[in-house]
This record gives C-alpha cells, structure tokens and sequence, in this order.
C-alpha cells in the first residue's frame, strides 16, 4: 500500500467517500480535456478505484488536502521494474495553486526511495501546463508515444538526462 504526505497533501488509497467528489472532475470533460479514464459511471470508478490495486498494473491514488481532507486530485504510477510511470490530475477548484508540483515532487522522492532510476510520464502536446510541469521537475523529452509525448526523469547520477 502506497501512502505518504507532502507539504499540505496526504496521498493515499481511495476510500468510498472519494468517489463523488473524483466524478465531479473526472467528468467534467472540458476540464479533462487532456486526461483518460473519465467520463465513467460511479459503479465503473467505485470497482477502479476501491478494488485491489497492484502497481504492476496501475494504480489510482487519492490526494487529499491534510487539513480539510478533501479530495484534491488524484495520482497515476504504474511500476515496470525500476520504471515508474506517472500521471496526475487536480481538480480545477484546487488548479494553480502548486499542488501538482507538490504532489509529483514527493511522489519522485518517495519512488526514488523505493529503488526507482526511471520516472516516466505522458502528456498531449496541447496539454502546456502538464508539459511547463515536467520541465520544472526536470523530466525531459524523449518520444512521442501513440498522441502522447513522454517525458523522462532519470534519477541515476551516472545516467544522461538528470
């Protein structure tokens, strides 16, 4: 079970009281523009998001604000060894206000500690904040994958790219 906390954010497993609030920005489909896995019916989030998760497959993590808990937004990692991909959602209500750099940033540290040497995440070309993210956290441009172009963080000293 993953779970650790940021600054203000505790991550971890989604709980029923989760499932409302992740519709409500999951389907906002405007706001979503840019993501997958949205747009579902509760019972399709209830069996995603509550069932038994296994990061080989894919996971789905709560963010949660610490004081208000809150569901804030959610985080994606899926692990292939020593590879770790990621992604990430905020709900606009709680958009631009540095918790995505929060969240992914403590999620890299919190990997790292858990042996990973690749951080790898995808995001669509029009999607300019996730991209103007991944450059601040230093992840770098590798290839375009089906509509998506990856990023890569490599947490190895002796590799290129850090």
């Amino acid at each position: 079970m993953m779970i650790f906390t940021t600054t203000r954010c505790l991550i971890r497993p989604f709980e029923q009281h989760d499932i409302e609030p992740f519709m409500a920005y999951r389907n906002d489909l405007e706001w979503m523009q840019h993501q997958s896995f949205k747009g579902l019916t509760y019972e399709a989030y209830e069996r995603s998001l509550l069932g038994d998760q296994a990061i080989a497959q894919g996971m789905q993590l709560a963010i949660s604000e610490q004081e208000t808990h809150e569901l804030i937004g959610d985080l994606y990692v899926q692990q292939e060894e020593t590879t770790y991909w990621i992604g990430y959602t905020i709900s606009p209500r709680h958009a631009r206000q540095g918790y995505a750099s929060e969240v992914v940033s403590g999620l890299i540290r919190h990997l790292s500690d858990r042996g990973a040497e690749i951080i790898k995440a995808g995001a669509l070309p029009t999607n300019e904040a996730s991209i103007a993210l991944l450059r601040k956290l230093n992840f770098v441009y590798v290839t375009m994958e089906d509509d998506e172009q990856i990023y890569q963080l490599n947490l190895l000293p002796n590799k290129t790219g850090t």
